[in-house]
């Protein structure tokens, strides 16, 4: 028979978690079925996501920034459909494919800085793992510095450079690295004065709690990277594509002269993984050094004609449709409103953000009532608090948000950068209404929480 997509999910509705949980990570399937999670989503269309029984919902999360175009966009369609009906050839492997080039070519544009030679590989940790890899045949020194907080991925290598000791532990011993905390940059010196440090990895916005820089800091600790003859390695596989209203966030700060930059997600439109790493012609020449070395590094899907078709076509679709605007414009507009909210309810904190990557931050409250709710829920688990936040978003109204990291009283906003006002309102809207329920103690979002906690002890017991 055949094989016949249509017929294959329509076999299978409504299984989603059933068929994950028994044949992928048993444990997710649950965690997703106990904060409600657990949805068979059957259509993606820009901002928007649909379920098996047709419910539209807001996606505030765009895959974790993979996105940035939105869900199946037509200029993507058409480019990637326009390639398989010419039956291009890709992966050849001994050629020089012309549509990798040009997709080289045109993100150099973007980037700017004087980083002229382009590897290209599948997702971010790739480009982080080339990127220590590089820093070290560069330098020939052995150590890596990270700033504290950092996420750069979930390979060996990429680990290594991990702020959170949650996706750290028992994955040791690492490769040679040490963090330095975020913004600082007399901790960073005092790291660099040894001599011994290859690079310093940086995110110029972190994923991870969307942390901000202070002014300056980025171009500085590139100039202190410089003078200890160390590189400095900027990681845009979250922040880059116009996520924060400019092609680059390293682009919000003038003066700084990067060794290497690092993107993924958000590149290829969502459809095929892909990675960048544009670096200094000193990296290449140190790595590349002669005809005989040309291939020392490489990536099977690195030459894929196909992934840079879709580079190619989300490129002109950010340019044609002015995205790093609407990301600024929208972003601001939401951060506004947000922190309007501020003062009415207690345990919303503030807002922060760059373009369309925004933080929610949340905290203990004033009133003798709901610090009962707050010691309450944090004795369970610290994790749990925001969950009172992101379930009835989605079961309620039908958006759908996730915490920005492990042991965070944090919401993240990363949307497509195609939402618009009627978005904003949507969300509004239903975060005003999930605020009210939560400062209402005793109460639903406070009943449900409790529940959870008790079936995943109940689940931790069992060793489910």
């Amino acid at each position: 028979m055949p094989f016949d997509l249509k017929s294959l999910l329509d076999a299978h509705a409504g299984e989603c978690a059933a068929l994950y949980g028994e044949n992928v990570n048993p444990r997710f399937a649950r965690a997703m079925g106990l904060i409600g999670f657990d949805r068979c989503y059957v259509k993606g269309r820009g901002a928007y996501l649909w379920d098996e029984a047709g419910r539209k919902y807001l996606d505030m999360l765009a895959g974790y920034g993979v996105f940035n175009i939105g869900r199946h966009h037509p200029v993507l369609h058409r480019a990637l459909r326009d390639f398989m009906d010419m039956e291009l050839s890709s992966l050849v492997q001994m050629d020089t494919p012309v549509l990798v080039a040009l997709a080289a070519s045109e993100l150099k544009k973007r980037v700017g800085y004087d980083l002229p030679r382009v590897y290209f590989g599948s997702t971010g940790a790739e480009a982080n793992e080339t990127a220590i890899k590089f820093a070290r045949k560069t330098t020939g020194l052995p150590r890596i510095l990270y700033a504290s907080s950092a996420f750069h991925g979930l390979t060996t290598g990429a680990l290594a450079l991990n702020g959170s000791e949650v996706f750290r532990e028992g994955f040791g011993p690492f490769t040679e690295t040490t963090p330095a905390p975020y913004g600082d940059l007399g901790a960073l010196e005092r790291e660099l004065e040894d001599g011994d440090v290859a690079a310093f990895f940086v995110e110029p916005v972190q994923g991870k709690g969307v942390n901000i820089p202070p002014p300056g800091y980025l171009r500085d600790a590139a100039d202190l990277c410089h003078a200890n003859d160390a590189l400095f390695v900027v990681d845009e596989v979250q922040t880059g594509a116009a996520r924060t209203g400019e092609f680059l966030a390293l682009h919000h700060e003038e003066g700084v002269k990067p060794d290497m930059i690092l993107m993924s997600k958000a590149l290829s439109g969502g459809f095929v993984p892909v990675s960048a790493v544009l670096m200094s012609e000193r990296v290449y020449d140190s790595v590349f050094s002669s005809l005989e070395r040309a291939v020392v590094h490489s990536s099977t899907f690195g030459k894929s004609n196909f992934a840079a078709t879709a580079l190619l076509a989300t490129l002109s679709v950010i340019d044609d449709e002015n995205l790093a605007a609407r990301a600024r414009d929208m972003g601001a507009l939401l951060m506004k409103r947000i922190a309007a909210l501020v003062e009415n309810y207690e345990f919303l904190k503030g807002v922060r953000g760059r373009g369309l990557m925004i933080a929610i931050d949340f905290g203990p409250p004033e009133s003798l009532r709901l610090k009962t709710a707050w010691k309450m829920v944090n004795a369970m688990n610290e994790d749990l608090f925001c969950q009172a936040i992101t379930m009835p978003l989605l079961e309620k109204h039908g958006i759908l948000t996730q915490v920005a990291g492990h042991h965070m009283h944090t919401i993240k906003l990363i949307p497509p950068l195609v939402i618009n006002e009627d978005d904003v309102d949507w969300f509004m809207r239903a975060f005003t209404d999930v605020m009210d329920g939560l400062h209402s103690f005793p109460g639903p979002a406070w009943e449900s929480l409790s529940a959870i906690a008790r079936n995943a002890l109940g689940g931790a017991r069992k060793g489910s």
